[in-house]
């Protein structure tokens, strides 16, 4: 067998193993979790920022990562995602002036700030986006309830307004006062 340089022979004299596919031993498994655990990492400005500040973005193979990496906003793979400001910010990075404007720490902490209050409103803008509802129908006013019989009124004057623990005590009523202390033994030590 001749392996020249234009490549004609070169296909025979690989093994007849790397003639065939390449099948992974795993079936893709650690390279799904690889590429679930890098997407959920853009999900911190932090870590954009780090990329930005390494030059990962001036990459063009990076930035062909990114776009092959679009793929999670299928339904069938976002229900993976735990943190889905990274689907975002993976959106944003397809952006050259948002790639350039991530490495200055400035524009970090406005993405962070904007981030928390997002979170802070997340209900308030999750309600926003639903579907709207039929506001619910109008209940019925409730019957007026009757009032009481007017009490007679007394003078003022000849008699001290009562507080509700003198008003009991004063009723009329012989029942036994009630101890609300434990009865059965103080169990503090008297001097």
């Amino acid at each position: 067998m001749a392996t020249g340089r234009d490549g004609d022979d070169v296909a025979e004299s690989l093994p007849s193993t790397s003639r065939e596919l390449y099948q992974d031993p795993d079936d893709g498994r650690q390279r799904f979790l690889l590429e679930l655990e890098f997407i959920q990492c853009l999900a911190n400005p932090t870590y954009i920022h780090y990329l930005a500040q390494n030059r990962y973005f001036e990459d063009e193979a990076f930035i062909g990562y990114l776009k092959y990496l679009q793929y999670w906003q299928k339904p069938e793979y976002i229900k993976f995602i735990m943190y889905p400001h990274c689907l975002f910010f993976l959106e944003l990075l397809q952006n050259a002036n948002f790639r350039i404007a991530m490495a200055h720490p400035g524009s970090k902490e406005l993405a962070h700030r904007q981030q928390f209050y997002f979170w802070k409103n997340y209900r308030n803008n999750r309600l926003k986006h639903l579907s709207p509802r039929p506001l619910p129908e109008p209940i019925a006013p409730p019957a007026p309830v009757p009032s009481p019989a007017p009490l007679p009124v007394t003078s003022s004057a000849a008699t001290p307004a009562l507080s509700p623990m003198q008003f009991v005590s004063t009723s009329g009523s012989n029942a036994p006062k009630i101890e609300m202390r434990n009865t059965s033994g103080d169990r503090r030590k008297r001097k």
